[in-house]
């Protein structure tokens, strides 16, 4: 019969379907999240999605980690699509070269949940993370005479960079403090360091 198909030809359309999105991760942000996996004190929550990062870092197959950690493949998505929407933050603060402390502090921004009872947020995901790696650059890098950055500070250069229209420094300081009460116990704020001949 000419209309069948031929078991070959069924498994070679059902391999040639969309492929899989893959996770974007480098071995840096992979051993930021094993750490943040080994925490003791980090929440059931924020552990659950780093093991979602980390199962797609070896499978992007959503159905599949889906099925492995029994979650829906709807959350599954929400969080690989969050983590490669925040990529290019989380590259910039893997540059900074202060012990992996910014990148640890944006990776949990980053696994946050985005919503909260009351108002609607204000601010996106891509905004908060992009204010935190704001406080992990040097204050000289934005052209400010001071040795290290303050709430008012980085409000005011997070509205002159764009990142927001308007931004109050207690909002600053309640970002920063959401990244660091999980990270080690240096400052999250960047330090001006002295200039060297």
């Amino acid at each position: 019969m000419s209309g069948e198909k031929h078991p070959e030809q069924s498994r070679e359309a059902a391999m040639s379907g969309p492929r899989a999105t893959v996770l974007q991760i480098t071995a840096a942000q992979r051993a930021a999240l094993e750490r943040i996996r080994q925490r003791q004190t980090a929440c059931q929550r924020l552990v659950r999605r780093v093991l979602i990062l980390l199962a797609l870092a070896g499978n992007p197959c959503i159905e599949a980690v889906a099925g492995q950690l029994r979650l829906s493949r709807m959350t599954v998505r929400l969080w690989r699509d969050r983590w490669n929407g925040a990529q290019q933050q989380l590259l910039h603060a893997q540059q900074q070269d202060d012990g992996g402390v910014c990148l640890a502090a944006l990776i949990e921004e980053v696994l946050d949940d985005d919503d909260r009872p009351g108002a609607p947020a204000t601010f996106s995901p891509e905004q908060i993370v992009q204010i935190v790696a704001l406080a992990c650059e040097p204050p000289e890098k934005s052209g400010r005479p001071i040795s290290h950055w303050t709430t008012r500070e980085l409000a005011d250069e997070a509205k002159k960079r764009g990142i927001v229209k308007d931004i109050h420094p207690t909002t600053v300081g309640l970002f920063l403090k959401t990244g660091r009460s999980a990270t080690a116990p240096q400052p999250l704020l960047a330090q001006q360091q002295p200039n060297r001949p």
